[in-house]
């Protein structure tokens, strides 16, 4: 098995399990309330910051600027996540 693909299956199998998380606690709680799209929403989101980071942080040579790439992705990451959970910023794709 390449490096590539073994890369690859990492990264499903992370976005797999972080997609696990709502929809168990769904079966428990009533305060887990996602539908087919938040999980479609959220798994493209995952999968194109989780692709993108690997992409990005791959093709770097400076230790430094993998680090400042990868915070900085990270931190998009988030702040897209809160907008469309709760809406920090206020845009027309803002959560409750």
């Amino acid at each position: 098995m390449t490096t590539s693909n073994l890369r690859m299956k990492t990264i499903l199998s992370i976005i797999s399990l972080l997609l696990l998380v709502p929809f168990i606690a769904m079966q428990f709680t009533n305060e887990v309330n996602w539908t087919v799209i938040d999980f479609v929403v959220m798994g493209g989101l995952l999968l194109f910051f989780g692709f993108t980071l690997d992409f990005l942080v791959g093709e770097m040579t400076s230790f430094y600027f993998k680090i400042i790439l990868g915070i900085g992705i990270v931190l998009i990451f988030l702040l897209i996540w809160a907008e469309l959970a709760v809406g920090i910023v206020g845009t027309p794709f803002a959560g409750s």
